[in-house]
């Protein structure tokens, strides 16, 4: 798959099936509308091609009421490439781009930039300043400058639409399960693995840390708490574990976000390395304790209750 910093970089390339949106999460709604547009590009002989936004323009216009990040950009891409998309668009949100007109948008994104022959959408899909554009208008568009284009629903599952908001509202909740069926995999985080404050292998529960987010970037995690969880990249197979992720009260009042993963039976320097911790089970909530006894007593629980949960699932 080839990613390309804005449309500009893609202007010498062929012509493409394209969507757009954020994509936030890449749940099975959006896996819906992606395999669709390779089925379709493939059928139209056209490379796939998905455009996306860095920042969320939700980020960028209200950073402190935008709605927690799903998947950061690289978790984002990853999932793209697993469903076998050509070619990533990765357009940087700014105000210059807010200004687009829907018409601008059009000649000069879509149709001058990215070639696009044959463009899909959601149902709820606007477009340019203020939104101005929607399904009809882009209709008209294509119709004036010689490119397809075709709506999906949104996809329904007992009743309920399977959406970003809905994803965020299971993980906000701890609802795990749902949000895995949501997902149509275990929700996950990746990172490079950064040195901490060595805390955890005082107390006798060495962490693998990952930056999450913190407050100077106005990110906020989808969720928060102690998890078990399971980590990838550093075995053939998945690597039982708990982790914490939050700001730390006990230990920490910077407002930075990490995740901290303990791996049972695991002693190997893998710094700098990328992992993907998956979040299978929310034990409970953050807490301020007291004292680093209390604090490790309470870790001590929690690693045992995550190890039960890998018990239970291998004796089934």
């Amino acid at each position: 798959m080839n990613v390309f910093r804005g449309p500009t970089q893609f202007s010498a390339g062929p012509a493409c099936a394209l969507t757009i949106g954020n994509f936030d999460g890449v749940h099975r709604g959006h896996r819906a509308l992606l395999k669709q547009l390779k089925d379709g590009a493939h059928e139209r002989g056209l490379a796939s091609c998905v455009m996306t936004f860095e920042p969320h323009p939700k980020e960028f216009f209200s950073p402190e009421q935008a709605p927690p990040r799903i998947l950061n950009l690289r978790d984002k891409l990853a999932a793209f490439a697993n469903i076998g998309i050509d070619r990533v668009v990765v357009e940087h949100f700014n105000n210059a781009f807010a200004r687009l007109t829907p018409d601008e948008f059009v000649s000069e994104i879509i149709v001058k930039q990215l070639h696009a022959k044959w463009i899909l959408i959601g149902d709820d899909f606007c477009y340019g300043a203020k939104r101005a554009g929607n399904f009809a208008s882009l209709k008209a568009a294509g119709e004036k400058y010689g490119f397809e284009v075709s709506s999906i629903h949104t996809v329904v599952e007992n009743g309920e639409r399977i959406s970003s908001s809905a994803l965020r509202g299971a993980l906000a909740n701890g609802d795990m399960e749902q949000a895995t069926k949501l997902l149509g995999r275990p929700y996950g985080i990746s990172g490079h693995i950064i040195h901490g404050q060595k805390l955890g292998r005082t107390l006798g529960f060495p962490t693998l840390n990952l930056a999450v987010a913190n407050h100077l970037h106005h990110r906020k995690p989808a969720c928060t708490g102690i998890f078990t969880a399971q980590v990838l990249g550093l075995s053939d197979k998945p690597l039982p574990a708990v982790a914490s992720l939050g700001v730390r009260p006990t230990v920490e009042d910077q407002g930075r976000v990490l995740l901290e993963t303990h791996i049972f039976d695991f002693n190997k320097e893998v710094y700098g390395k990328i992992i993907t911790v998956e979040l299978l089970e929310k034990i409970r909530d953050e807490e301020k304790y007291s004292n680093l006894d209390a604090l490790t007593q309470a870790i001590a629980s929690d690693a045992a209750h995550a190890r039960n949960y890998f018990q239970k699932k291998n004796y089934v």
